[in-house]
């Protein structure tokens, strides 16, 4: 099981935890959890005017074995209006727009969407259930 939770922080609201939303999948291959401005195709949605982020910018994917991966989709624009890092404990790094990396068999961690031109940030913690 994959479970994420969500949090839409502007410079003012910093360390604020109102509004959290929360998704889970079952580690099953081909389960899909994905984050994004797109209610038809996402699971947890940001602000519709938060154009930083993709209509569908983060996709966690359940490979054939159980672990999961986290993409940052490309979107419509060439260069992206935000930047995405993957805290792991005390490690972290940043993701390349479009690439993949594997997520830890039952661990947790953080992804932050940030906003390059304004203090704002999609953060998305994950823990994954084994």
């Amino acid at each position: 099981m994959l479970e994420l939770t969500m949090a839409t922080v502007s410079g003012t609201e910093a360390g604020a935890t109102a509004g959290m939303l929360m998704a889970d999948a079952p580690s099953e291959p081909g389960a899909v959890l994905r984050v994004g401005r797109d209610r038809a195709v996402c699971r947890l949605v940001t602000p519709d005017d938060w154009l930083f982020v993709s209509r569908v910018h983060l996709e966690f994917a359940c490979a054939p074995d159980g672990t999961w991966h986290l993409t940052w989709l490309r979107g419509s624009q060439p260069d992206p209006s935000s930047e995405v890092s993957l805290t792991i404990g005390e490690y972290a790094q940043p993701l390349a727009y479009g690439g993949t990396v594997p997520l830890p068999r039952g661990g947790s961690g953080e992804i932050i969407v940030q906003d390059r031109t304004s203090p704002r940030s999609v953060n998305v913690g994950f823990y994954h259930e084994v």
